[in-house]
């Protein structure tokens, strides 16, 4: 029997009240031609265990990371969670609770947040850190906004290093609002061509570091230009554990930091859910999107925790809101935060290290193999390799082989004019048999 939670003198009581005699009455301003005539082509009633059946026939046709020699980065990093942080974050205070809208009963919200504030702001070298945005590409447009309100100027340049994505996406925001975008062309080794585009009209340089060919660049002299220019440099990144290695862009003087947080607590799901990090030089604070957790006492004089800023639209006047990021991701938010907790200082370095461990025992390996050029000569975990086939079949190859082995930049950047190119990534959950077998895989490949 089929459960039906309203009767036919529920509904018409319901009509009653509304004052129209029957549910199609709802649509009468929906033109005829518009209405279906006929049911939608879509399966009809099926059971349970149906329904599962058929659910796992179309998972089946995936293949987990954990499954095959996964070499994918580029913005997606397979990295060990541990089980501790899917236990914390499944306890029903955090599963649960929406957004600390009342803080005297969102006290572990709102500590997370803080807490969370806390480890971006060191992890980045930053004043400020906001509670988290979505992920890291509106992260970067968020960024890129942010310095056209804070220096009043009309033009945001990017890097030719910076993720396409990333600058899709910016670049959507911003036309949007009447700025100017000028993306540099692709470049693995980005550093000298950004500060010759500075001018008295630009509002941020936005670079990338260690950059979407894996280069670690010396961000230091993009900054002095930037600053001699009047204009904000924006730093982002993909890959969050590559500072437990590498300086981040708050150590070369950036005005804004900001990235994806993935790679820390959050496993892999086809692109998202993800979480946004971003960093600020405490004179910005004012101008940051999102809202930021603070620190008080309360009437007892006991710690407590509040919303100290959130300029959003649901909270002042439209015009005056810095963003129209509605939330956090609060549940990511708080994985992030619980992994960097389990890890500590040693333990993101110890881990850091073992991915650029990784990283070298690959590009060796590869390098080895005939037609095959490492491009990328200062990495972290990630590096651009040139071959001497289009990209995207050996990486189609490969996969007939068991080897998912990267992702080629004309998938990212059908313009870059660099079909030949692949950008490939190793961490501390490839085994020295996986590397071994993609060096095999493609020397067949190849030949």
């Amino acid at each position: 029997m089929r459960y039906l939670p309203l009767t036919d003198a529920d509904r018409k009581e319901m009509l009653a009240v509304i004052g129209v005699k029957s549910v199609d009455a709802l649509y009468r301003d929906v033109p005829e031609s518009a209405l279906l005539k006929d049911l939608v082509d879509l399966p009809t009633l099926q059971g349970e265990i149906d329904v599962h059946r058929h659910m796992q026939a179309l998972a089946e046709k995936n293949t987990p990371a954990g499954r095959t020699a996964f070499f994918l980065g580029a913005g997606a990093y397979r990295h060990h969670v541990p089980a501790t942080v899917d236990h914390i974050i499944q306890r029903s205070e955090f599963l649960t609770a929406y957004t600390p809208y009342q803080p005297e009963i969102a006290q572990g919200t709102l500590q997370a947040l803080y807490e969370f504030q806390s480890q971006v702001a060191m992890l980045l070298d930053m004043e400020v850190a906001n509670a988290s945005m979505y992920d890291g590409s509106t992260a970067c447009a968020e960024a890129a906004m942010m310095a056209a309100r804070a220096t009043k100027r009309q033009k945001i340049v990017f890097s030719g290093g910076v993720h396409p994505h990333y600058v899709e996406t910016a670049r959507t925001a911003c036309e949007a609002l009447g700025l100017d975008v000028l993306v540099l062309p692709a470049a693995i080794d980005d550093e000298a061509a950004v500060a010759k585009h500075l001018d008295a009209n630009v509002a941020a340089v936005i670079v990338q570091s260690p950059n979407v060919f894996g280069v670690i660049t010396d961000l230091r002299k993009i900054a002095e230009a930037a600053r001699t220019a009047g204009a904000l440099m924006v730093a982002t990144f993909t890959e969050a554990v590559a500072f437990g290695a590498i300086e981040p862009g708050g150590s070369y003087g950036a005005d804004i930091v900001c990235g994806e947080g993935q790679s820390i607590g959050n496993a892999l799901g086809f692109g998202g859910p993800y979480v946004g990090l971003f960093a600020v030089k405490e004179k910005l604070i004012r101008q940051m999107p999102g809202r930021v957790a603070g620190e008080t006492l309360d009437a007892e004089g006991k710690r407590g925790f509040v919303l100290t800023l959130s300029t959003r639209e649901q909270h002042i006047r439209r015009e005056k809101a810095t963003s129209n990021i509605c939330t956090n991701s609060g549940l990511c938010q708080l994985a992030w935060t619980v992994h960097m907790t389990l890890l500590g200082e040693g333990g993101l370095r110890r881990l850091a290290q073992l991915n650029h461990e990784k990283a070298i025992a690959l590009a060796d390996a590869l390098s080895q193999v005939a037609g095959v050029e490492v491009l990328t000569k200062r990495f972290f975990n990630e590096l651009a390799v040139k071959l001497p086939r289009r990209a995207q079949e050996v990486v189609d190859a490969l996969a007939n082989k068991g080897v998912i082995g990267g992702v080629a930049v004309s998938r990212l950047s059908p313009r870059a004019n660099m079909d030949n190119v692949l950008i490939a990534c190793a961490t501390e959950m490839n085994t020295d048999a996986d590397i071994a077998l993609y060096a095999k895989s493609l020397h067949e490949v190849l030949q």
